[in-house]
């Protein structure tokens, strides 16, 4: 045997052993049946495709792209036993942790003879409260988190959008409050102005019949303003991480050395934000010892976990739904449609829902302006909110929004998390999120509180591998909505239209600011000019003048 063709065939051999990738990258076109049909797509690893008519079999595991994991929390160590006295509260948290059904609890509540507000055990003057502002009965996450919560224990709650976060924390803070009055003595975390916002205005409407004061602390805002506010003392501050940070490094006299109850909503939001740093300063600067904290997010990841073992003692996990569960009442549809008609379609199905409430997903700010823009020009009544704006500004499209002056409100994930909307009926994903999570909280604004609702994905022929990933999350697939092509089509001529003339006020916008801001640095060079030299050249002046009179003389 030749020597030279042993050592190829042994090295050929030792490559199959060692698993390595061949020499050469073969590149098949595949006919693959996936969630789309009609769809041409390539995807990441050169592989051409063909989404076909026919029977939809499940992607190869292999071959389809896997989403990114979220590691499970590590499990709680089980409460130690203490004594005969504080065997009541132990007894109380571990049911919480068993979930007992909605059917039992109501004939348990039946068979006391108490409201079920009362049943929780809240104090007489919030029962009247809940009622006050309509709240008829407690939800599942207000009916196990809030007991665990009034018998001292650290929760961690885990629930969907819309499910009555607010008040299964709120209610707490105001009962233990009653019970020992104290300034400064609840604080709220929020990642976003809205949420905060959107808090403050729920712990008002609750706190009104108990003389509660609430102050909020966010950005957009006057530094000094809010200082006034804080001086004051009030029992609760609902705060941005950012902006309360601020305060207790800037703001003299300001501490949360007597706060008692610290609340972190939305937390995982707060992580991905890159809040992780102001959350370790607040959580240092409110003594450990005799504070209850709680820990509310509709999701559960590992950063989360994290901070539960660093802030949280001893927690009661109380769980109200599956990792990426979507509401009950939620109608969701897919529409596949080419990424140049997306704005048609987007009309049609806004004008075949006329008078109903939309809200409209965008991936980015600058994409969120346009749509709003090109939605006016066609005769909707649209507002945009995202990151870009100032606080008076979103605040004033919400508003308009929730009011129902504005049908539509086109925003970016800014709006996806923790918002009460009740009259949201069409959520449409204009741009499909990277993420299932962000997905989750998108078309968690609609069908809140046992309404009915509808969302939409828009898929273009670039958004089929993102749109894989989704239903792969949601573990099912989804049918598709029913849009006559020739309707959307009507749309053509007036969106290109109106699409030019948003674009055209988009760059008038922009360039009217880059020349306020040239302005604007020209007078603060203006400003800067040492005002030394003038008055060293003014005595020289003199100097002269003087010098001068002598000749004369």
């Amino acid at each position: 045997m030749d020597p030279k063709r042993s050592t190829k065939k042994k090295k050929k051999q030792k490559r199959k052993s060692a698993g390595g990738p061949p020499r050469e990258l073969v590149r098949e076109a595949k006919t693959y049946a996936g969630p789309v049909a009609g769809c041409v797509f390539t995807t990441v690893r050169g592989v051409t495709g063909y989404y076909s008519d026919g029977p939809r079999a499940a992607p190869a595991p292999k071959k389809a792209k896997t989403p990114e994991r979220v590691e499970a929390p590590k499990p709680e160590p089980e409460p130690e036993p203490e004594p005969a006295a504080a065997d009541e509260p132990e007894a109380a948290a571990e049911e919480d942790d068993e979930a007992p059904d909605d059917d039992d609890e109501e004939e348990e509540e039946e068979l006391e003879g108490k409201p079920a507000w009362a049943a929780l055990g809240l104090h007489t003057a919030l029962v009247d409260a809940t009622t006050a502002v309509g709240w008829t009965k407690p939800t599942r996450i207000q009916r196990k988190a809030i007991p665990v919560a009034l018998a001292g224990r650290d929760v961690i709650g885990l629930a969907e959008t819309g499910s009555g976060k607010t008040g299964a924390f709120g209610l707490p803070i105001m009962h233990k409050l009653l019970e020992k009055p104290s300034r400064l003595f609840g604080t709220v975390l929020a990642p976003t102005r809205e949420l905060a916002v959107q808090i403050h205005e729920v712990f008002d409407a609750l706190g009104k019949a108990i003389g509660l004061r609430c102050v909020c602390i966010v950005g957009g805002v006057e530094v000094a303003q809010q200082s006034l506010a804080l001086a004051k003392q009030p029992h609760c501050i609902i705060a941005t991480p950012g902006r309360l940070v601020d305060h207790l490094e800037n703001t003299k006299g300001f501490h949360l050395r007597g706060c008692k109850c610290l609340v972190m909503d939305e937390a995982d939001r707060m992580l991905s934000m890159d809040f992780e740093a102001e959350l370790d300063a607040i959580c240092q600067a409110i003594p450990s010892e005799g504070r209850s904290s709680m820990l509310f997010s509709a999701t559960m990841t590992s950063k989360v976990a994290k901070l539960q073992r660093a802030s949280l003692h001893k927690p009661v996990k109380v769980e109200v739904n599956d990792k990426f569960a979507t509401p009950r009442n939620l109608t969701q549809e897919y529409l596949f449609i080419p990424a140049k008609h997306k704005e048609c379609y987007l009309a049609a199905l806004l004008d075949m829902n006329r008078g109903r409430s939309g809200l409209v997903f965008c991936g980015t700010c600058a994409g969120a302006t346009k749509v709003s823009l090109l939605l006016r020009q066609l005769g909707f009544e649209a507002q945009a909110l995202h990151g870009k704006m100032d606080q008076p500004k979103r605040l004033g499209a919400l508003r308009a929004f929730k009011s129902g002056d504005a049908k539509v409100l086109v925003a970016t994930d800014v709006a996806a998390r923790g918002l009460d909307i009740p009259t949201v009926d069409l959520v449409l994903n204009y741009d499909i999120p990277s993420h299932g999570k962000e997905y989750v909280h998108r078309v968690g604004r609609t069908a809140r509180a046992g309404r009915k609702g509808r969302a939409v994905a828009f898929v273009t022929q670039y958004d089929v591998e993102l749109y894989q990933r989704l239903e792969h999350l949601l573990g099912r697939r989804l049918p598709k909505a029913d849009v006559d092509e020739d309707r959307a089509l009507a749309f053509l001529d007036r969106v290109t239209e109106a699409s030019r003339t948003a674009q055209r006020q988009m760059n008038d916008d922009d360039a009217f600011k880059k020349r306020r801001k040239k302005r604007d640095d020209f007078d603060d060079e203006d400003d800067a000019v040492d005002e030394k030299p003038r008055h060293k050249f003014a005595g020289l002046k003199k100097k002269k003048h003087a010098s001068s009179k002598k000749r004369r003389r």
